[in-house]
């Protein structure tokens, strides 16, 4: 699965090779360097995992950790230097999902990402992963979409593409992000897949695909999804 990984890191070039590791493996990789950022960026983008260093400044990652654990189900793996046993308790009592010391291999890291996100989506129901942008709504564990009450239906590619978008309205996806989003379900996915896509969900959700309100061209960028203006 393709997932929206934010990254709390501080440290610039572990925090480079954490974002290279796992957009490698298909994932779209957000990085911000201390954990005030971390809480704002996942109260606004509801990411689908969080990989957490514990020592960062402005909130430390056991703050972090406590502050969406009261709010959400948001699966957290945890990084520190610290390898002690009460490390590692404090870490899983504090609310992280799993934990991981310092230094680790690339490999043991993705492996425990992939489980901590298998895990998420086998315990999340359906209702618990509808995506609502306007009228427009997804609910990707049943591959549905319904636009103003009306279902559509959408080919694999148009909908991996509009489930990355509805997981962060207004966000603007260039091309080539929309592609690393399509690559698992389109054999060979180029800008012109893209662009076929964009008029094909328009067809399907805009009341006039010539004047888009919903999936808005952002010229020279990309694209983005966003709840349509009413009037």
């Amino acid at each position: 699965m393709c997932a929206h990984v934010l990254v709390a890191e501080d440290d610039a070039r572990h925090a480079e090779i954490l974002r290279r590791c796992l957009t490698a493996a298909g994932h779209d990789a957000f990085v911000v360097h201390d954990g005030r950022a971390a809480v704002e960026h996942a109260r606004r983008w509801r990411p689908d995992l969080l990989v957490l260093d514990v020592m960062m400044p402005e909130l430390d990652g056991w703050d972090v950790c406590r502050i969406l654990r009261q709010e959400s189900d948001l699966p957290i793996l945890m990084l520190t230097a610290r390898s002690s046993e009460n490390d590692l308790l404090l870490g899983l009592d504090g609310g992280a999902d799993d934990y991981l010391t310092k230094p680790y291999s690339p490999r043991e890291l993705m492996a425990r990402v992939r489980t901590l996100l298998r895990r998420a989506q086998q315990t999340s129901g359906p209702a618990a992963t509808m995506l609502r942008v306007g009228g427009l709504t997804l609910v990707p564990a049943l591959h549905e979409v319904s636009c103003d009450g009306r279902p559509v239906d959408c080919t694999p590619g148009e909908f991996a593409m509009l489930v990355a978008m509805a997981r962060q309205p207004d966000r603007i996806f260039t091309r080539v992000q929309l592609m690393e989003h399509t690559k698992g379900v389109d054999r060979s996915s180029t800008d012109r897949t893209i662009d076929a896509h964009v008029r094909n969900i328009r067809r399907k959700i805009e009341p006039d695909p010539r004047r888009p309100t919903r999936l808005l061209t952002v010229y020279g960028v990309g694209y983005k999804l966003t709840a349509a203006r009413s009037g």
